[in-house]
């Protein structure tokens, strides 16, 4: 083997932990549950936001809408008694109307509250659709803040959440190499996976994080060839969190008619690039 390099480790982790549906610290009261609360927040319309009834629908629905876009999933509508809620009030003062919101959870008690950013009094009373967007997206990302701490109290009192656990991986489909080398590479990449922080398991249901292998061969000048390994590693949702590239400058018989000590030494590079990608998107469910 001429050349084993590992290129890159692409970390594509973003803060969020979906399905869990929110991502905060409420106070004791939120350290208190023993399981994650549903995976939606609904946005009543709010019935005390000095709103018109077509005005508040319209501004449910433009939370709803801008909290997706930060990752929490959000419907517009009436809540029942077992959903997370996120109410609106209102108040004024002067010439401008200040926004308030608080988290209830199916017990009926306030996880949090948070103070929005102040709209101008006609255009509130008005039902302005451009004013009540706006003020929806100015304070999307303080109540997503705020739903984060919400979601890491009851991450941390669960004891099959990440916060309490090592990582469950899963290896998949390894596909592409020649000869024995998809094989070769499963056996022992399984083997330099597991660690204090992480387990295999064998059925991907039961999995925190898939990885799957991809390899592709070229001919190179002088008789060589050249091996790209691509590693790609998906949550428990099977969204791509991160990808690991190798390249792999060898001679045919290098891997002929076994990979040995090839698949050895580029399972270990691997494993250290795909720990890396796991510990990584770990660490932002422990911090939201």
């Amino acid at each position: 083997m001429r050349r084993l390099t590992l290129l890159a480790v692409l970390l594509l982790t973003s803060c969020g932990t979906l399905p869990q549906p929110f991502y905060g610290d409420p106070g004791i009261e939120g350290a208190k549950l023993a399981t994650p609360p549903p995976p939606v927040l609904m946005i009543p319309p709010p019935g005390q936001a000095l709103l018109g009834d077509d005005a508040a629908k319209t501004f449910a629905s433009d939370l709803a809408t801008s909290l997706v876009s930060y990752d929490v999933p959000s419907i517009a509508g009436p809540a029942d008694k077992t959903d997370w809620r996120l109410t609106t009030t209102a108040t004024l003062s002067g010439n401008s109307v200040i926004p308030s919101y608080a988290i209830t959870g199916p017990d009926g008690k306030s996880y949090g509250t948070q103070t929005g950013h102040p709209v101008a009094a006609e255009d509130w009373a008005n039902g302005s659709p451009q004013a009540l967007a706006a003020a929806a997206n100015a304070d999307a990302p303080g109540l997503t803040k705020l739903l984060t701490n919400v979601n890491a109290a009851v991450q941390q009192s669960n004891p099959q959440s990440l916060e309490n656990r090592p990582a469950r991986l899963y290896l998949g489909a390894i596909t592409g190499a020649p000869t024995d080398g998809d094989s070769a590479l499963a056996l022992n990449i399984a083997r330099d996976l597991p660690g204090i922080n992480t387990v295999m398991v064998d059925n991907p249901a039961h999995a925190d994080f898939v990885i799957t292998g991809a390899i592709q061969t070229q001919p190179q000048p002088a008789n060589q060839i050249l091996v790209q390994l691509a590693w790609t590693i998906r949550d428990s949702n099977g969204r791509v969190i991160g990808k690991v590239f190798q390249f792999h400058g060898l001679n045919p018989s290098d891997i002929t008619p076994h990979w040995g000590d090839v698949a050895a030494a580029a399972a270990s590079e691997a494993a250290n690039g795909i720990l890396n990608v796991v510990n990584n998107a770990t660490l932002h469910k422990k911090v939201g």
